[in-house]
């Protein structure tokens, strides 16, 4: 039996000021949401939308989740995101067969995190 599944296609993240994390999302992403609404603003990265939605209604902050956005430098791209506000959630590691990943919270707690995988292609 075939999978019905086609692959991951959009991540939200839920934050307290729609209007500030726009703008921060906007600068460590460097590109501008191609979806800009006052309920939900998303991002194309790289064929994979990063969404953001305002409503934080009966939903607890937390770090049960991990979602990994490739990135040719794992280092500079980590300390980027320390820059721009983000803080330290899973340092810079190899964790074998040259993948290196590591995590940041962003501002609204979301845990944010990037990867170089060598083996991976679409």
């Amino acid at each position: 039996m075939a999978t019905p599944f086609l692959g991951l296609r959009t991540l939200i993240y839920h934050v307290k000021d729609l209007k500030e994390a726009t703008a921060w999302y906007k600068g460590i992403l460097g590109i501008e949401p191609y979806f800009d609404t006052p309920y939900y603003v998303g991002f194309n990265v790289g064929g994979y939308e990063l969404g953001l939605h305002p409503d934080e209604k009966g939903l607890t902050t937390g770090d049960n989740a991990g979602v990994y956005w490739g990135v040719e430098n794992v280092n500079e791209t980590y300390q980027a995101l320390l820059t721009a506000g983000a803080t330290e959630w899973e340092e810079p590691s190899d964790v074998g067969g040259g993948i290196i990943v590591a995590a940041v919270k962003d501002p609204w707690g979301n845990v944010f995190g990037v990867i170089y995988n060598p083996h991976f292609t679409l």
